[in-house]
């Protein structure tokens, strides 16, 4: 029934929002209503959430200057005698704007607006150009920040400080797996900048250096304020939404009131978005949970006695499949009270399980047929086709399920540094 509700284009929040309030009212009666308001209202008044809009007032803030241009072209003249150096750049910014962001649509639009037209201006292929992008873009949720960790932080009860920290090595891990692609791809092509014969000079290249400066005083402004002791989650966003607002006004320019209305405005209206389905998803989870829906499903799965790998396995392909037509924030809020008691049931740290859930986020994210970063792309390059963005993308994709398998291979490439950092 959601999937049919959610298939007829309604808002993820009004459609999870009319199939609890059904079910409810047929199954337990109109009486089930009385909870209605205060159930909506109990999902927003964790504080954490606070942290939510201010990630995206930080995304919103950089994606309005040419913070990403600048990132970009200091990344290049590092790399322009290297196979594919204009896709690597490319997909070392999206890394570097991931750190500042928490959102993979904000990373996808910033250095897609810069990178894409640069790329096929000099010589590489739409599939390649796009693809690199669309898949770059997907790190937004992956490397801390993370509006999705948030979300299922918040859901699973887990530490958002070590789900952040799970994030870094994971992050780097995916993002050299997917310029070893690049660089592997256009070798084979043959694919090169057109400014490849030219060598830069130390001096043009620390040049550019400077540009660079101000992300690494903003990540690390964020970093120490979140993990010195000095402030919480919601905190630290604060702090990185401040720093953001002050970098592109000081250094940027960006300061005429309608600018930095538009900066707000955008910020508002996607955590709004975000924050009617956290509500509605909990009237969701509340309607699951009061006719029994998940604890029925966690107490089967556990009965079956399966090999808890091949559960695993089981769980991914759900996530997958879901991925291809919810967004992140839908899926974690509705499907975590379900896996959480499976997770833990089977012996399965609930931080580690957190980055499998984010890289099968990431998946869908480039999956058809509600691939968010895919329409992104589409948009800044509308004179290529999806089926060639997708095209482009599908390598990458094969490179998020290889991280996958490497992490349920060596699970400390996640679990150890919040271990060393946040043990007690």
């Amino acid at each position: 029934m959601t999937i049919l509700v959610l298939a007829t284009g309604i808002p993820i929040a009004f459609g999870l929002g009319i199939v609890a309030l059904l079910f409810l009212v047929t199954l337990e009666g109109w009486s089930s209503l009385d909870f209605l308001a205060e159930t909506l209202f109990a999902g927003l008044e964790d504080f954490t959430l606070v942290s939510i809009p201010m990630f995206i007032i930080m995304g919103a803030a950089v994606a309005s200057s040419r913070a990403g241009g600048d990132l970009y072209e200091a990344l290049n003249r590092w790399l322009n005698r290297v196979p594919g150096s204009l896709v690597i750049s490319n997909l070392g910014a999206c890394a570097l704007f991931a750190a500042l962001t928490g959102s993979s649509p904000a990373t996808c639009a910033a250095i897609g607006k810069m990178g894409i037209p640069e790329m096929r201006k000099r010589g590489y292929s739409a599939d390649l150009a796009t693809g690199a992008i669309a898949a770059g873009g997907t790190l937004g949720i992956l490397i801390p920040p993370s509006v999705t960790m948030i979300l299922y932080g918040i859901a699973s009860e887990t530490s958002i400080g070590k789900l952040f920290l799970a994030g870094v090595f994971p992050g780097l891990l995916l993002t050299g797996l997917f310029m070893v692609w690049a660089l592997f791809i256009s070798w084979k092509r043959g694919e090169r900048p057109a400014d490849f014969a030219r060598r830069y000079t130390i001096t043009e290249k620390l040049a550019l250096l400077p540009r660079v400066v101000p992300f690494m005083v903003v990540i690390a402004g964020v970093v120490y304020a979140l993990y010195g002791g000095i402030a919480t989650p919601s905190e630290a966003a604060g702090v990185g939404a401040l720093l953001c607002l002050l970098m592109v006004v000081l250094i940027y320019k960006v300061w005429r009131p309608v600018d930095l209305w538009a900066i707000l405005r955008d910020g508002m209206r996607e955590s709004g978005m975000i924050l009617m389905i956290i509500a509605t998803s909990i009237l969701f989870g509340y309607m699951m949970a009061s006719l029994y829906v998940t604890q029925s499903i966690a107490e089967w799965i556990a009965a079956l006695e399966i090999n808890r790998w091949f559960l695993m396995l089981l769980i991914n392909i759900l996530l997958l499949i879901a991925g291809c037509f919810l967004p992140p924030a839908a899926i974690i809020l509705m499907t975590t009270p379900i896996l959480a008691p499976i997770i833990a049931n089977a012996g399965f740290d609930p931080v580690w399980f957190g980055v499998i859930l984010t890289i099968n986020m990431e998946l869908g994210l480039i999956t058809p047929p509600v691939g968010l970063n895919l329409f992104v792309i589409n948009g800044i390059a509308p004179d290529v086709r999806l089926p060639v963005i997708l095209k482009g993308a599908l390598p990458f994709m094969a490179c998020m399920v290889l991280a996958i398998i490497l992490i349920c291979i060596f699970p400390e490439i996640a679990t150890w540094l919040p271990e060393v950092l946040m043990s007690p």
